[in-house]
C-alpha cells in the first residue's frame, strides 16, 4: 500500500481539487446528453408495415387440374401393298411430308410385265369382238332368207356377246395391273411428320403380308386425352342444377391450358372437343379430349401434361396463395383487425383460380388479409399492433404509404431546411 505522505507530496491539494471538479463536470454533461436523446424519439417506435389485401367477393372460374397424355391427331402406318424388293427410300427420316409424296420404291419390273400382258389380252379380246360381230351381222339377212339355220345365227350372236364380255374382263385385268404397278411406288397417305424407316433397301417386303415401312403422325393440331372422376362430374352437374354454380360463358368457356413436365404453361390454349358417354368400369373415370394448336412441333405424342380446365363459375373471395398456410390440421391465414392487431383465422379452401385460393368459409367482405411481412411478426411480441399497407403482386409497382410530417427522417428534414 503506498505511503499517504508520499501521495500528498506528489499531488498537492490544489491539483487534487481540480481533478475532482473535472470528473464531476463530466458526469453532469453525460446525464444531460442522454435526456435529449431519449426525448428525440418521442418515446414511441414506428409501427411495422405489413402488406394486406381486402377480401372482396367476385366472379371466379372453378378450374380443375387433371393428368393427360398427348396424342397425334392423325396416325398412318405406311405399308407395302406390293410384294418385291425395296429398291430406294425417297424421304429424310424425321422430316415433314405431304400427302401423295413418294416415300419408297419397290422393284416395278414384275408389275410392269403384268401390265403389258393385260394390255395384250385386252387387244386380243377386242379383236375377237370385231370378228364375232361381223359374223353375226352377216348371218342376220341369211337367216331371214332361210339360207342359214336359226341355230347358227343364235350361236354367232352368242359368240359376239361373249367376246364383248371378254373385253370387259381384259379391261379389269389391265386396271388391276396398273394399280399393282402403282403400288410399287409407296406414297404418303396423309401429311405429317414421318419417323424412321422400319426397313432398308434390299429387303423383301409385302410377301404374304403388308409390311410396315414407316409411320406418319400429324401433330398440328395435337390431341390431349385426360380423365376425370365420375363422382366429380356428378357433383358438378348437381351444383349447376341447384344454382350453386353457373356454367362458364364466353369465348374461353371450353378452353383448356396445358402445364408441361417442367412446370411451365404452354402458351397457346386448346379447346375441349368431347367427353366420353360411358364410365370406365375399372377406374371409374370419364375420358375427355381437347385439341391444342402445335405449329412449332413443341408438343410431342406420348408426352405427360397437366390439363387445367375451367368448368364452372361462382361468386367467392380469392386471396393470393402465399397468404394461406395449409397443414394437415386445416387451412389458416392472418387477418389484421381494426385495432391493428394480427389474428389467425381458420378458413376453407375450395380450389384455385389464377394462382389464388378460393375461400368459401372463414372470411367476410372487408377483412384485411395479411400477405406479406410474416418475418416482421416473428421478431415482435404477441399482440403488437402493425400498420397495414396495400400489397402489390410481384412485378407491380408497390404502394408508397404517406408519412406524417412529424415522423420524417432527420436527413429529409435537414434537406428541406436547406432548400
Amino acid at each position: 500500500m503506498p505511503d499517504l505522505h508520499e501521495v500528498n507530496r506528489r499531488f498537492p491539494f490544489p491539483a487534487r481539487l481540480a481533478a475532482g471538479a473535472l470528473a464531476l463536470m463530466t458526469l453532469v454533461a453525460c446525464g444531460k446528453g442522454e435526456a435529449p436523446a431519449a426525448e428525440a424519439g418521442g418515446g414511441k417506435m414506428p409501427l411495422p408495415e405489413v402488406g394486406v389485401v381486402v377480401a372482396t367477393p367476385g366472379e371466379v372460374g372453378l378450374q380443375v387440374e387433371l393428368p393427360g397424355r398427348l396424342e397425334a391427331s392423325r396416325v398412318s402406318q405406311v405399308r407395302a401393298r406390293a410384294a418385291g424388293i425395296l429398291q430406294e427410300r425417297l424421304f429424310r427420316e424425321g422430316s415433314d411430308v405431304k400427302a401423295g409424296q413418294p416415300l419408297f420404291r419397290i422393284d416395278p419390273a414384275p408389275y410392269r410385265a403384268a401390265q403389258l400382258s393385260a394390255e395384250a389380252s385386252l387387244a386380243r379380246a377386242e379383236a375377237n369382238v370385231v370378228q364375232t360381230k361381223a359374223l353375226a351381222e352377216r348371218y342376220k339377212p341369211l337367216v331371214e332368207a332361210n339360207a342359214v339355220s336359226k341355230q347358227e345365227y343364235a350361236n354367232a350372236v352368242a359368240s359376239w356377246k361373249a367376246a364383248e364380255a371378254d373385253v370387259g374382263v381384259a379391261r379389269a385385268a389391265l386396271t388391276t395391273a396398273r394399280i399393282n404397278l402403282g403400288y410399287a411406288s409407296v406414297t404418303a397417305p396423309i401429311s405429317g411428320r414421318i419417323g424412321r424407316a422400319l426397313v432398308t433397301e434390299g429387303a423383301l417386303v409385302g410377301q404374304n403380308e403388308a409390311t410396315e415401312l414407316a409411320v406418319i403422325q400429324q401433330i398440328n393440331p395435337i390431341y390431349v386425352n385426360f380423365t376425370q372422376s365420375a363422382g366429380d362430374v356428378l357433383k358438378l352437374r348437381r351444383a349447376l342444377e341447384a344454382g350453386l354454380l353457373k356454367r362458364s360463358s364466353g369465348p374461353e368457356a371450353a378452353s383448356v391450358r396445358l402445364a408441361l413436365e417442367d412446370g411451365s404453361e404452354y402458351a397457346q390454349p386448346g379447346k375441349l372437343l368431347f367427353s366420353d358417354l360411358s364410365v370406365d368400369p375399372t377406374t371409374g373415370q370419364i375420358t375427355l379430349r381437347a385439341e391444342v394448336p402445335n405449329p412449332n412441333g413443341t408438343l410431342l405424342p406420348g408426352l405427360y401434361v397437366r390439363v387445367r380446365l375451367e368448368q364452372a363459375q361462382t361468386t367467392a373471395i380469392t386471396v393470393p396463395q402465399q397468404a394461406v398456410t395449409r397443414t394437415q390440421q386445416g387451412d389458416s391465414l392472418m387477418v389484421v383487425g381494426e385495432d391493428g392487431k394480427v389474428s389467425t383465422r381458420k378458413v376453407k379452401v375450395d380450389g384455385a383460380s389464377n394462382n389464388k385460393w378460393i375461400i368459401s368459409e372463414g372470411l367476410k367482405t372487408g377483412d384485411q388479409v395479411m400477405v406479406d411481412g410474416f418475418q416482421k411478426l416473428q421478431m415482435l411480441p404477441p399482440g403488437t399492433p402493425v400498420k397495414p399497407v396495400p400489397w402489390k403482386a410481384e412485378g407491380a409497382p408497390a404502394a408508397q404509404p404517406a408519412q406524417p410530417a412529424g415522423n420524417a427522417p432527420a436527413g429529409d428534414a435537414d434537406a428541406a431546411k436547406k432548400s
